[in-house]
């Protein structure tokens, strides 16, 4: 059951996401300094216009904040145990949804009574807990 958890959150954890991480990680890290885009790209080895998109897709769902200008970069906007992995999913996959219908958006006629359906959402609805636990803290300590 864990393999299968596994398997389907690393399908979620895509360049952006993993990116994110690492990004926000290197930031907690220099807080509570402002820490230029230009060290990121250093540290994190990611060119500046793909980490810049990152990072504002980032300040605009308010998981950080810019200082722009001279000494200008980034902070994080909550504290690391606030920023979770399943929010960071969310910004750049979208919800989660595991427990989709194997016909491609159509409902079959069993839609309300499937077993295989209902089987799936225990399954969904345990692994997400356990990604709504992750936290940046959790992934930085």
């Amino acid at each position: 059951m864990i393999l299968i958890w596994y398997h389907y959150i690393m399908k979620l954890i895509n360049r952006d996401v993993d990116y994110s991480v690492r990004a926000l990680a290197h930031i907690a890290a220099n807080a509570p300094e402002v820490v230029p885009v230009t060290l990121m790209e250093d540290k994190l080895g990611v060119s500046r216009p793909f980490l810049r998109k990152i990072l504002q897709k980032l300040n605009r769902a308010g998981v950080l904040r810019s200082k722009k200008g001279r000494g200008g970069g980034f902070v994080l906007a909550r504290k690391p145990d606030r920023i979770f992995l399943r929010e960071l999913i969310n910004i750049f996959r979208g919800s989660i949804a595991l427990n989709d219908c194997m016909f491609g958006g159509r409902l079959c006629q069993n839609h309300k009574t499937c077993l295989l359906r209902r089987k799936l959402g225990i399954i969904e609805k345990n692994m997400l807990a356990e990604v709504d636990a992750i936290t940046l803290k959790t992934l930085i300590a």
